[in-house]
């Protein structure tokens, strides 16, 4: 089966304005919902979005954030999840 791009949604978004690292969370047709941490979105020096790019290794600083809204998160998935 091939990836179909309508089919993949992206349901709750969160960016961290410091580092600009985004955690979501996606689905895929009818799959479960899941977390994707990354890519990571940068801002241009005029103030602009730069292009996505890998999350990469995270930084103390991006640990601290994502556990800051890690509960959040969690929640969210547990309210989008299907029973199985």
């Amino acid at each position: 089966m091939a990836f179909e791009p309508e089919k993949d949604k992206v349901l709750k978004i969160w960016k961290c304005e410091d580092t600009g690292l985004v955690v979501s969370i996606n689905q895929y047709g009818e799959a479960q919902p899941k977390v994707q941490i990354g890519p990571r979105i940068l801002m241009k020096k005029d103030g602009g979005d730069r292009a996505p790019v890998k999350a990469g290794r995270l930084s103390i600083e991006d640990l601290m954030w994502f556990y800051d809204i890690i509960d959040e998160v969690k929640d969210e998935l547990l309210r989008l999840a299907k029973p199985e």
